[in-house]
C-alpha cells in the first residue's frame, strides 16, 4: 500500500518573496482604483496647498476609471464646485501627466471673468465664496485670458479648473475643459509636507500634516 508524499514545508525565503509580491499586486491594486499619493510640485494652488505637500487622493469617489484607455465606470457621484481634483492634462493625455487644481464649473455653468472676477451663471463669486483665491498683479483690460475670459458654457461631463493661485496658474482659461474621464479623483488629506527652502530643523512642516484638503 503506497503512503502519499508529506508535502515539503516552504522556505523562509520563498515565503519572504510570496509575501512581498502579494504586498506589491495588493498595493498595486489600492493604487490603481482606492488611493493615490501625489506631490504638490508648483505654487498654482497656493495658498491651499504648498509646493512640498504630498497628499493622499480618493480614487474610487468619482467612479473606477480604468488607466491607459482612459475609461471610467459606475459614477458614484460627480465632481462639484470647490472639489479640489487631480486629472490627467487634457492637452497631452498619452503622457499621462498629472494636475491638481479646484473644480469652478460644472456641466451647464455659464463661466466669465472680467477684470479678474469671477462670474458664474451671470452672478459674482466674490471673496466670501472663495476665500482661497489669491491674486497677486493689478487686472489688466487686454490680459486674456488671464484676466478676461468667455463667457463660455461648460459642456456636459466636463469641468472648468482653476488655480487658486489665479495669476500664476495654467488652467482652463489657457487650454480648456476637462472631461470626467480624465479625473483621477478628489485630493483629501495631506499626509506629508516638506519645504526645500529650509534647513533641516525646519524642513517638515508638522502643523500641515493630517491636514483635511478645503
Amino acid at each position: 500500500m503506497s503512503r502519499a508524499k508529506a508535502k515539503a514545508p516552504k522556505s523562509e525565503t520563498r515565503e519572504f518573496i510570496e509575501a512581498v509580491v502579494v504586498a506589491l499586486v495588493l498595493a498595486m491594486f489600492i493604487r490603481t482604483f482606492f488611493v493615490q499619493a501625489f506631490k504638490i510640485p508648483s505654487g498654482s494652488m497656493l495658498p491651499t496647498l504648498q509646493i512640498g505637500d504630498h497628499l493622499l487622493v480618493n480614487k474610487l469617489l468619482y467612479g473606477l476609471r480604468v488607466p491607459i484607455v482612459g475609461t471610467r465606470y459606475f459614477d458614484f457621484f460627480e465632481p462639484e464646485r470647490g472639489d479640489i481634483i487631480v486629472f490627467v492634462f487634457p492637452g497631452d493625455p498619452d503622457n499621462e501627466t498629472d494636475y491638481i487644481k479646484r473644480v469652478i464649473g460644472v456641466p451647464g455653468d455659464v463661466i466669465e471673468i472680467r477684470q479678474k472676477k469671477l462670474y458664474r451663471n451671470g452672478e459674482l463669486v466674490d471673496e466670501v465664496d472663495e476665500p482661497y483665491a489669491q491674486y497677486l498683479y493689478p487686472s489688466q483690460t487686454n490680459r486674456k485670458p488671464r484676466d478676461n475670459f468667455g463667457p463660455e458654457t461648460v459642456p456636459e461631463r466636463h469641468v472648468f479648473v482653476m488655480g487658486d493661485n489665479r495669476d500664476s496658474s495654467s488652467d482652463s482659461r489657457f487650454w480648456g475643459f476637462v472631461p470626467f474621464e480624465n479625473i483621477k479623483g478628489k485630493a483629501f488629506i495631506i499626509y506629508a509636507s516638506f519645504d526645500g527652502d529650509q534647513d533641516w530643523a525646519d524642513w517638515i512642516r508638522f502643523n500641515r500634516i493630517g491636514s483635511l484638503v478645503r
